[in-house]
């Protein structure tokens, strides 16, 4: 949906111009003025920031045009996965699961859960939590700080394309101004031509800080702020899997676990309680 509004922006903007009787072609004609802004612009994001971290940032842009990656369905299932992992646990002690998070690939509980197995950061970020008990036979205040430290961590490196990508908006409009003074200054040189020239260069200047302000706000900081709100997904996505491992391995039962985990996602996302009942409900240990 984000692909067809950003479309509808254009559409609503250019065709407004047009049913004004404003004269598309001289938007379009002055190819000029589109590489000065965009090829500019595209320097300008590029040299703020090393190689390393563009290459993480081309990582998010496209996550906009792409479905919701932290549905009810998908939260729904992380809460099934720890409800049966900790069901085992409780059952057949810390043990039971250690083949599990040591080869989570081919583990017969989260093979079950096809979203939560292919997102690896999360896989790892459960299974890394729960080794910290299993391995080293850690406490649960000790896994938590370890949980919170690796959170922290990952929203700090979630957050980089979203603010950068504000950056660049930022940027745009003064790149408009120059596209236009620039323009100007062509205008300027051809002051004592026809008044049909003249007119031309000064549309093409005025264009030019038209595709800044565009580019700026119609553009790049909408899909920023989406970046962002898909990021605060998954912020509460990875904190119900802490809440619920954390709650676990402090005392409470399985089902007592899950949903408090349950309860720190928004309600947009959040599974009702009947539907995590009936959802766990053929859940059985393994044998």
């Amino acid at each position: 949906m984000t692909a067809v509004f950003l479309v509808l922006v254009s559409v609503f903007i250019f065709g407004g111009f047009a049913l004004e009787g404003g004269p598309l072609h001289a938007i379009i004609s002055v190819w000029q003025e589109y590489l000065i802004i965009f090829g500019g612009g595209a320097c300008i994001y590029m040299a703020m920031m090393p190689q390393k971290i563009f290459k993480h940032i081309l990582l998010f842009v496209g996550n906009p045009f792409k479905a919701n990656k932290y549905d009810k369905d998908v939260m729904l299932e992380v809460l099934k996965m720890m409800y049966e992992s900790f069901v085992n646990l409780k059952r057949s002690g810390l043990l039971s699961l250690e083949k599990d998070v040591s080869a989570p690939g081919d583990s017969t509980i989260f093979t079950k859960y096809p979203k939560f197995l292919n997102n690896h950061h999360a896989l790892d970020f459960y299974c890394d939590s729960l080794k910290l008990v299993i391995n080293y036979n850690s406490k649960p205040e000790d896994v938590e700080q370890a949980m919170n430290a690796e959170l922290d961590a990952h929203h700090h490196e979630c957050a980089i394309p979203g603010a950068a990508l504000n950056r660049l908006a930022d940027a745009m409009p003064a790149v408009g101004i120059v596209a236009a003074v620039l323009g100007v200054i062509i205008a300027m040189a051809h002051i004592d031509g026809p008044p049909s020239e003249l007119g031309h260069k000064v549309s093409a200047a005025l264009t030019g800080t038209l595709l800044g302000i565009l580019a700026a706000y119609g553009y790049f900081q909408p899909i920023a702020q989406h970046i962002d709100y898909q990021n605060h997904d998954e912020s509460e996505y990875f904190q119900c899997v802490k809440e619920g491992v954390i709650s676990y391995l402090s005392g409470a039962e399985p089902m007592a676990a899950v949903e408090i985990a349950r309860r720190t996602v928004s309600s947009y996302n959040r599974p009702s309680s009947l539907e995590l009942e009936e959802a766990i409900s053929d859940i059985k240990p393994r044998t």
